[in-house]
């Protein structure tokens, strides 16, 4: 049913026609109409964040952990502009976010009037599409059209600039209908390259998967999918940082996270294979290394619903374009009905390999009983809470992420949230606040270092406000940790203002907010510690003062190959050779 309302009110009916029950945002004079439309109504749920930053992190962390568009409002002019960092991030992890900002009137655009900024202009590099509305009649129509276009395709952020009297004007309002846009992704593989690629898999002696965001972003089905084509041909899977829990953790078919501080057996596997399987994963750097290096034997294929990945990188063998749950799903029916065949004995030859690699436990340190090392400390978080199914982690940006990478396991998608393409500092907090918002009752931590966590401690007002019981579990060096480590490994030890000499006390800057803070700083008071602050029913600074100058093994330099790692554990301290064996 059509009928006329005010540009304000189609914003709000639109956004409960397409199921929001949350957004994200913080208000100001261009974005009034909106904000009294919501006053007046029960069905949508405004968190008033500290910062529009944390706005688009919430809202990424909202989307991420459960498969829908976030949502997220905020004013003209530096409210927009605010929006960048977030939605590029959103933009190189393929997020599906919508950001709504305000404008100033039609009739004061492009006179430098108060608050104003060419926000389309601005944001057109950082969005999938986005849209300036002059039109009251044209809103709703947008509005529909934005989320389809956020979450079709690969996934990412849209904006729609509204100017304030666009608010106010009356237009005409009509429901969500089936979609008519002209943008219409491919989402079914070309069987012909679908048929090359498992007559490929037959034939493979050394084969891995390679998995990436793309799984997850495909849905719950893409995963399954996943674990049955993994289990059914036993081949190993490895994945990137935004691909871990497609593939569970606990299967034995797991090789751990690939690249620049992925796992020895991962990257020698990448390294040493003849076919590998790219499933929704891009060619990111921090994973390719070397581009003439990589993967130098292997045959390549690549299956990913955005056409401009394919090629952009690493030339593909055998290129794929489509949804990778319905490419999945050719692939099985396919290879089972050409006879479920694989070189089995050869297959098995490359386990053992693999796992003659394994017996090299590189994610092994010196363990301390003076000082936590930041391994330990998160050996010990996954320890106590692997049990939770429910438990949700979130991470900033840093040493503390890769760590959390190697030893914090996944069983499930969409339970690990983390900046990825941008590596953006200040994300995990704002985005553990989103995770907890999509889901009340579960068990939400941010691991963070003391660095990140400042960018946006902002936010620890909302939790507070809104009574959301986050963990940040800061790994305290009182460094900027990765950048101290490039600086130890490749500037000489010239440590160029790679620390903060002014931080706060953690635990009084939680009573300051209104939450609960617990310092530790003895290993052996650790367990404690941590059961104390999974036991608090609110939000918990929990501050652990780790080990100043640990490194983050295993590490391939910039510009290195796979083959050429660093390793840091006490017996295999050195660089791996062309062969996999280790140079001390």
């Amino acid at each position: 049913m059509t009928r006329e309302m005010t540009g304000a009110k189609i914003v709000v009916k639109a956004l409960k026609d397409q199921g929001v029950d949350t957004i994200f945002g913080y208000p100001g004079g261009a974005a009034l109409p909106i904000y009294d439309e919501i006053f007046q109504q029960n069905d949508i749920r405004h968190i008033l964040v500290r910062h529009e930053q944390g706005a688009v992190h919430a809202a990424e962390g909202y989307a991420r952990s459960t498969g829908k568009v976030g949502v997220c409002l905020v004013t003209s002019g530096p409210g927009a502009t605010n929006t960048v960092t977030g939605l590029t991030d959103a933009l190189l992890d393929s997020i599906p976010i919508l950001v709504i900002s305000a404008q100033v009137p039609t009739f004061l655009i492009g006179s430098d009037a108060f608050q104003e900024a060419d926000t389309v202009g601005i944001t057109r590099p950082c969005t999938k599409h986005n849209w300036l509305v002059k039109d009251t009649e044209r809103l709703a129509g947008t509005i529909h059209e934005a989320f389809h276009v956020a979450r079709s395709g690969r996934p990412g952020p849209v904006l729609i600039d509204i100017p304030k009297d666009v608010q106010f004007a009356t237009g005409t309002y009509a429901p969500p209908k089936p979609s008519t846009s002209h943008y219409q992704p491919k989402l079914k593989g070309d069987m012909d390259a679908i048929t090359e690629l498992v007559a490929a898999m037959e034939k493979a002696k050394r084969p891995v998967f390679y998995t990436g965001g793309g799984v997850v972003n495909s849905g719950p089905a893409a995963s399954i999918l996943l674990r049955e084509l993994v289990d059914a041909t036993g081949f190993p899977v490895t994945s990137t940082l935004m691909g871990l829990g497609s593939y569970p953790a606990s299967g034995k078919n797991w090789l751990g996270m690939l690249g620049m501080h992925g796992l020895y057996e991962a990257n020698l596997a990448m390294h040493g294979c003849d076919l590998m399987i790219n499933i929704g994963a891009r060619f990111d750097d921090r994973i390719t290394g070397r581009i003439d290096a990589f993967s130098p034997k292997s045959k390549k294929a690549h299956i990913d619903i955005d056409p401009s990945s394919i090629n952009k990188v690493i030339k593909a063998d055998i290129p794929i374009v489509g949804d990778v749950a319905h490419v999945l799903e050719d692939i099985l029916k396919v290879w089972k009905a050409r006879g479920r065949k694989t070189e089995a004995e050869s297959v098995a030859k490359w386990h053992s390999q693999i796992e003659e690699w394994r017996k090299v436990r590189c994610l092994d340190y010196t363990p301390s009983t003076t000082s936590i090392k930041p391994q330990y400390a998160l050996e010990r978080l996954e320890a106590l809470t692997k049990h939770r199914k429910d438990r949700f982690i979130t991470t900033e940006v840093g040493q503390h992420q890769m760590w959390a990478a190697q030893f914090l396991h996944f069983e499930d998608p969409n339970h690990w949230m983390t900046s990825g393409g941008l590596g953006t500092m200040g994300y995990g907090f704002p985005a553990s606040i989103g995770v907890q918002m999509a889901h009340p009752e579960a068990l939400v931590i941010n691991v963070a270092g003391e660095a990140s966590w400042l960018m946006n401690m902002q936010e620890m007002g909302t939790a507070v406000q809104f009574r959301l019981p986050v963990k940040q579990f800061i790994l305290n060096n009182e460094r900027l940790g990765m950048v101290r480590q490039w600086q130890d490994l490749l500037h000489g030890g010239r440590f160029s203002h790679s620390w903060s000499e002014a931080l706060p006390d953690f635990v009084k800057l939680a009573e300051a907010f209104g939450a609960k803070g617990i310092l530790c700083k003895d290993p052996a008071d650790l367990d404690d510690a941590i059961m104390e602050m999974l036991n608090h029913d609110g939000p918990v600074i929990f501050d652990c003062l780790v080990e100043k100058h640990e490194n983050c093994f295993p590490m391939i330099p910039s510009g290195k190959a796979h083959n050429e790692m660093l390793l840091g554990n006490a017996e295999t301290k050195g660089v791996i050779d062309t062969k996999g064996s280790v140079l001390v």
